[in-house]
């Protein structure tokens, strides 16, 4: 019941956008300033695409689209430790990011969080951006 619970409040949450867009440039001079940035695909997009350098990479949706909100919340929160630290996170093409990042926000209470325009797909490898090989 609680999975349905979190599932329809990311969806709802989602419908009510208010979620910080940012380019590839600007993700790139956000990680100059160390603001942390959070891969939250699957362990096989990591190693078929690599990730952004230094992107801390938690996954959210596993392959079959189930996840364990309290287990990644644990994770989340060693890099993002108070809810007004600016974050950034991103997703293959920005849709699970989108669900996610307003969950967060109008939810969980953080008000600074950034998704990186388009994913990791569109947003940053289309724009001729490298990533690293996942480890």
């Amino acid at each position: 019941m609680l999975r349905i619970f979190v599932l329809l409040s990311l969806f709802f949450a989602a419908l009510f956008a208010d979620l910080k867009v940012v380019n590839e440039n600007e993700l790139t001079q956000m990680q100059n300033k160390n603001v942390v940035v959070i891969d939250i695909r699957t362990l096989g997009e990591w190693k078929e695409y690599g990730i952004i350098e230094n992107a801390k990479p938690i996954t959210f949706f596993d392959e079959k689209g189930n996840y364990d909100i309290t287990k990644w919340l644990s994770e989340f929160s060693k890099y993002v430790k108070d809810k007004n630290q600016a974050f950034v996170i991103y997703c293959a093409h920005a849709n699970r990011t989108k669900m996610l990042g307003n969950f967060l926000n109008k939810q969980v209470g953080y008000t600074n969080v950034y998704e990186l325009e388009g994913g990791i797909n569109y947003g940053w490898i289309d724009k001729g951006k490298k990533t690293v090989e996942y480890k």
